[in-house]
């Protein structure tokens, strides 16, 4: 009787996990789901210029069986959302977690984890214009506007939408994104069925499921195998998706979603498009026409079908960009409180839900780059080249980091660690070096994007630095300066400072400046430091670390996970007992020293990047806002420091 207990679910958690099944499919798989509008037509496409073969169409096919099964079956959906960080995945949680295991040794890891976000910022340009794109090419399907509609009004209603999609980004989408998941189960149903109408056309695709066939393609073709192996790749754009929004839904309804709809319909959908193309193959020899690579997702939709099928692929498309947007929001929240980028301001959008936040700078910068993508490459065909480097470089850190999680957190000896991921890598580093045989063709686009931000993580983190150990090596020690004010106390008036620091062992500059201009000590002083765990989440009882130094100051350290949002004057009424601050905020002064960064030839960064942090800084969130501190309660004082 306990053991039938201990393994079944009661009515009220089977229908929890019904729940989060259908919100992940609707969030989670939009952009692998969407792959089938363009991805089996590109890899055709790289086939050799004198036509197509039905054994190069089986060739693709199992090609693309196999990267799904290998890369997102086993490697995302079985093994990395095992390697999760309190729940939550993505590249950041990843390296916080492999940091962590390495016992502060971060150089590399931190590296790591800079260049898997800023790779992903490409992705986050090219998914919403290549999908839909992709979408609303399918127009031209349709017979009555086959001769009629031109590609230049498809870019006019694609960047219609794109603009649209970013413009509600303001005003939240937690009313809307109730209807992604059902939206993308009809999607994944049609896919399917669209793909079971033509299973029949052809036996021979069942070809496609031995690796043979992969394997043969692959040493038949040559150097031509490397770049249909590169376009193969774009059927598991999105697996990333998997496990960086791992934490709103858990691993269970993710894994749930895949097994028992979404592998099996992409798979059906695909399978489908080969046999149609195959049947189209022999009535092209047989009439003694020229077989051409054409849109086949649409194209083996019965006509009348077509416009609703359309539709439905602009919905997905936007709901999969959805995702995307929402999933560059998130990293950016990471990355700051991580310290690879400058405080930037945050937006909930939501009461309800945490995770739905809103930053006008990513919003604008990821729109301006989704507009220059859809009206630089004008195509999907064109675009589609530059989509495979962002993400194969992103898949190469996330097994990197992998290995550093199960050898040095799962303490695997360094033998089984490397057997067991030589493989991944493997074959991470094959599609990539098939994705760079493109480069030229676009592949060029997502390098040159993931350079900039990289140079914009690198600059603000050195430039950090910098001003760090000059603020030290002027400091005084916390603990002689208390002794001091202990001997020659100075005039005190009543209510409670509060002087933000990062080095709460050394005398905040605020305080300095205080007591230099004003000559005044408040009754009660907190020496407030705010650190971000390596973990998504810090539980409230956990947050507030108080620490009397003296009668005069009391240290409290606040410590936030890196997808927490700092609320400092929430966390200090909560803790009002144990460092008497009262729950009148009208009593709390909140000073903050301001670090006015100076550029020079002489010393610090190269001038250049010295003028670089300075406009980081200068565009960054205040720390008012950041902090959520009130601006009436707030006193800054500052000093220049050259960079």
């Amino acid at each position: 009787m306990h053991k039938d207990l201990a393994i079944s679910a009661s009515p009220l958690e089977t229908g929890s996990r019904l729940l989060l099944t259908i919100g992940a499919i609707g969030v989670v798989f939009g952009d692998i789901g969407t792959s089938p509008l363009y991805a089996f037509r590109e890899a055709l496409a790289q086939t050799k210029p004198n036509g197509i073969r039905a054994d190069e169409i089986i060739g693709v096919l199992s090609l693309a069986t196999w990267a799904l099964i290998l890369i997102v079956t086993a490697k995302y959906v079985l093994f990395l959302m095992r390697a999760d960080n309190q729940g939550e995945g993505g590249v950041l949680a990843l390296m916080a977690l492999a940091g962590r295991a390495t016992g502060g040794r971060r150089g590399m890891i931190v590296l790591l984890g800079a260049a898997g976000a800023a790779l992903f910022y490409g992705d986050a340009m090219i998914t919403p214009a290549l999908s839909v794109l992709s979408a609303v090419e399918g127009l031209r399907t349709i017979p009555a506007l086959s001769t009629t509609i031109s590609q230049r009004e498809i870019i006019t209603i694609s960047v219609v939408i794109l603009i649209g999609l970013f413009a509600i980004q303001a005003r939240g989408t937690a009313s809307v994104s109730k209807l992604f998941g059902p939206v993308c189960i009809v999607w994944f149903v049609t896919i399917a069925g669209l793909g079971i109408m033509h299973l029949a056309d052809e036996p021979r695709m069942l070809a496609a499921l031995s690796p043979l066939s992969a394997f043969d393609f692959l040493m038949n073709e040559g150097t031509v195998g490397l770049f249909v192996l590169g376009a193969v790749f774009l059927t598991v754009t999105g697996a990333e998706a998997l496990t960086a929004d791992m934490g709103h839904f858990g691993r269970t309804p993710i894994q749930i979603g895949w097994f028992f709809l979404v592998f099996p319909a992409l798979l059906l959908n695909y399978y489908g498009q080969g046999a149609f193309a195959l049947r189209s193959l022999d009535s092209a020899a047989a009439s003694g026409k020229v077989f051409a690579n054409q849109d086949w997702f649409f194209l083996m939709a019965p006509e009348s079908l077509r416009v609703p099928l359309v539709i439905l692929a602009t919905l997905a498309t936007i709901i999969a960009s959805q995702a995307v947007i929402t999933g560059a929001f998130s990293l950016t929240q990471q990355g700051i409180q991580l310290g690879l980028l400058p405080p930037l301001r945050i937006t909930q959008t939501s009461a309800d839900h945490s995770g739905q936040i809103y930053l006008p700078a990513i919003n604008l910068t990821v729109l301006l780059g989704v507009l220059i993508m859809v009206l630089g490459f004008r195509s999907s065909a064109a675009m589609a080249a530059a989509y495979g480097i962002a993400v194969t470089g992103t898949m190469i850190v996330t097994t990197c980091l992998a290995f550093v999680i199960i050898h040095k957190l799962w303490r695997w000896n360094l033998t089984a660690s490397v057997l067991f991921i030589a493989p991944f890598l493997l074959i991470d580093l094959v599609f990539f070096g098939a994705n760079i045989l493109r480069v030229w063709e676009g592949g060029w686009v997502p390098l040159s994007i993931a350079l900039v931000i990289g140079l914009l993580i690198a600059t603000w983190r050195r430039g950090s630095a910098i001003i760090r150990i000059k603020e030290d090596d002027d400091s005084i020690p916390m603990a002689d300066f208390a002794r001091i004010l202990s001997a020659r106390p100075p005039v005190r008036v009543e209510g409670t400072a509060v002087f933000l620091t990062a080095n709460p062992d050394v005398v905040p500059g605020a305080l300095l400046h205080n007591l230099k201009h004003n000559k005044i000590l408040h009754r009660h002083n907190l020496i407030v430091t705010i650190t971000t765990r390596g973990r998504p989440h810090v539980s409230e009882n956990e947050q507030c670390e108080i620490l009397p130094i003296d009668n005069n100051f009391i240290q409290v350290t606040l410590n936030y996970g890196f997808m927490d949002k700092p609320d400092v004057p929430e966390v200090l009424r909560r803790a009002n007992s144990g460092i008497a601050v009262t729950n009148n905020p009208m009593t709390v002064s909140y000073f903050l020293g301001r670090t006015v960064p100076r550029a020079s030839a002489d010393e610090g960064m190269p001038l250049w990047q010295d003028y670089l942090f300075i406009f980081l800084q200068t565009n960054a969130a205040s720390p008012t806002d950041f902090f959520n501190i009130p601006p009436n309660r707030v006193i800054e004082l500052g000093r220049q420091v050259t960079v």
